[in-house]
């Protein structure tokens, strides 16, 4: 048991190195969109002023928190999923997770997601306001570099600037609404993986014998079922994150809905599914090698 919930913890911990520096472009793409809708025309648009601002560097900007709150998350995450279905497994007589029904792998995926949320928020929050820097007010962004000026702002100025003004509790802004999207999201991230995965498993094979390509699909796969699903969810949370701190999650759903319409809750889609089907692509090759290289190193 403990083999294998480390295994499973050192696989999501390399899956998600190898998934950030892959999506990560992608991603600041996605949270400028979302936070400043009507500052960009497109996704092009985005990334011309990204690159014509800062180069680049710029499209790696919250690239620390990310890696830190995707090591943590997808470490916590895979082991939390594994140990899930491992319970399942007992309680159903199931020999192994290959036995395991889709709506059994969701359950799992939407309870190890409870556990992975404490700490993906306050890295999500920092590297958010990071960000969308750029596109703050002159006095916001002072804030954050304090007397200094020209100053190249970093994670752990957020991260102090947040400590000082809110303490503790304020890098847990946006909880809830990581919580709204994590739970039901790694259901279906985990569902869809699962299920993409059987589809393309021939008669008489095992899923983890399909080889390279199709786990790739289908750890893609995993990740455009997570964002079609929840994609909204999300775009509150970036907002309560960066503008609305203390503003519940369900009035300012209604205040998007009412001032800028419902299509808003998908500003910086298509940018998101093309980085979560390499990202995630990505994450579930790592993991699945690295799992499959430590369980036959550890005969388990």
């Amino acid at each position: 048991m403990t083999s294998n919930a480390f295994i499973d913890c050192l696989g999501g911990i390399f899956g998600a190195v190898s998934s950030v520096y892959v999506g990560q472009p992608l991603d600041t793409i996605k949270t400028k969109l979302q936070t400043f809708p009507t500052q960009y025309h497109n996704f092009l648009d985005c990334s011309y002023k990204i690159f014509s601002q800062s180069g680049i560097r710029g499209f790696y900007a919250g690239t620390v928190p990310s890696l830190v709150g995707n090591i943590a998350e997808n470490g916590i995450l895979f082991m939390a999923y594994g140990q899930c279905q491992r319970l399942i497994c007992s309680l159903t007589n199931k020999t192994n997770a290959e036995q395991l029904t889709a709506v059994e792998n969701m359950f799992a995926g939407s309870v190890g997601s409870i556990f992975s949320s404490l700490v993906l928020c306050p890295t999500e929050l920092v590297k958010c306001r990071l960000q969308t820097l750029n596109d703050m007010p002159a006095s916001n962004t002072s804030d954050y570099a304090g007397p200094q000026k020209h100053k190249i702002i970093s994670p752990i100025d957020v991260t102090r600037y947040i400590l000082r003004k809110e303490g503790v509790f304020g890098l847990f802004r946006g909880l809830t609404a990581t919580l709204a999207r994590e739970c039901p999201g790694n259901a279906c991230f985990f569902g869809g993986y699962e299920l993409t995965r059987s589809f393309l498993t021939n008669e008489n094979e095992k899923k983890v014998d399909i080889g390279f390509f199709k786990t790739w699909i289908a750890g893609g796969m995993a990740g455009v079922c997570f964002w079609v699903v929840m994609f909204p969810v999300d775009v509150v949370k970036s907002r309560i994150q960066v503008f609305k701190p203390t503003l519940s999650f369900s009035k300012y759903t209604l205040e998007i809905l009412k001032n800028e319409g419902f299509m808003t809750f998908y500003a910086g889609l298509l940018p998101t599914l093309i980085r979560t089907f390499l990202a995630t692509g990505t994450l579930f090759i790592t993991y699945e090698h690295t799992r499959y290289l430590f369980c036959d190193a550890l005969l388990i």
